[in-house]
């Protein structure tokens, strides 16, 4: 949420918060030209920024009845610088007060701690996260609330219901706001803090002091968080992408690997293939010569057949017609020695 200001509590106001007369050697030039109003024009020395917020601090931890009789002591006190600067501090309103107590106390470290965890939650969008918070936040300005009208009670300052409403406003700014907090956290409020409809907290003249007691200048913070959050969320799934594109690559480099030495397997398999071919190719070879021999045996074994079956046929003819003629041919008489 966004927080607003514009100068810090060194002006004088009417009313109750209207500044008293100090010394007369406050206001008055060193050569007697006309009178200042009380603050710091071009001429004037700046005061002592440390000795005027130590001053501050016990001021406004005093109750408000005593505050001006206090402040106007320390002035008459003063060199004409701080005491121009004391003079323009403010009376802080009872609920002011009230919460400055409880930031002098040391009261207000939970609440701080239930800031950041909302704005975290707010920066994350997280819903159910900031609705349990929300509900620690009214219990807890609630106590803190009750704890600061009791301190006030203790220094005998009667806190009435619209100034404990005033209270607890402020400390809602406080948790919701860190401008707001950093306000509260200085104990030297002069008026009390809330969060406007627009969700700024005001912060023009709340805090008294030194400028350096000042909060930080205006500044939408719940977007300059989301940014930053929204930088860090694109450097983690950047780092993620990387990891993930890492982890691929390295499965890749193995894959490739791999297949690479696949690729060498395949190429000795094929060298021995080859190998094999030409072998089975000279086999081939030799085989079809031994083929072609026994071809050519077997022709010459097969004509040699067959002339020598014809030869005897021939032979077998020749008997027969051998025996034909000597079986046509009648035997001789062997008594008579005549053919019969």
């Amino acid at each position: 949420m966004a927080t607003r200001r514009e100068n810090l509590a060194l002006s004088p106001v009417s009313g109750e918060n209207e500044p008293v007369t100090q010394d007369s050697h406050a206001n008055e030039p060193a050569d007697g030209g006309p009178a200042e109003k009380p603050g710091v024009s071009a001429t004037t020395p700046a005061p002592d920024a440390a000795r005027l917020d130590q001053l501050a601090d016990e001021l406004y931890a005093l109750p408000p009845a005593e505050f001006t009789a206090a402040r106007n002591a320390w002035a008459a006190a003063s060199d004409s610088a701080l005491a121009r600067a004391l003079t323009a501090l403010r009376k802080p309103s009872v609920s002011a007060w009230a919460v400055n107590l409880l930031a002098g106390g040391g009261e207000l470290a939970e609440a701080l701690d239930l800031s950041r965890a909302l704005r975290e939650a707010q920066d994350d969008l997280d819903a159910a996260e900031l609705s349990r918070l929300g509900r620690q936040r009214r219990a807890l300005v609630t106590a803190l609330a009750r704890q600061a009208v009791v301190l006030a009670s203790d220094r005998g300052v009667t806190v009435s219901s619209a100034a404990r409403d005033d209270i607890e406003k402020t400390l809602n700014a406080a948790v919701i706001d860190a401008g707001a907090a950093g306000a509260v956290m200085t104990g030297r409020l002069v008026r009390g803090l809330q969060v406007g409809g627009s969700g700024l907290v005001e912060l023009d003249g709340v805090v008294a002091g030194s400028p350096s007691a000042t909060p930080p200048a205006s500044r939408d913070e719940l977007a300059v968080r989301r940014t930053r959050k929204a930088a860090e969320r694109r450097a983690r799934e950047s780092a993620r992408a990387a990891s993930t594109a890492q982890r691929e690559l390295m499965r890749a480099d193995s894959v490739l690997s791999e297949s690479r030495e696949r690729v060498d397997r395949l190429r000795e398999r094929a060298e021995e293939l080859r190998a094999d071919l030409a072998r089975v190719e000279h086999d081939a070879a030799s085989a079809t010569a031994a083929a072609d021999a026994f071809a050519a045996a077997r022709e010459e074994a097969a004509v040699w057949a067959r002339t020598a079956a014809d030869d005897a046929r021939a032979a077998a003819d020749d008997a027969r017609a051998a025996a034909e003629e000597a079986a046509a041919t009648p035997a001789p008489d062997a008594l008579t020695g005549h053919h019969g």
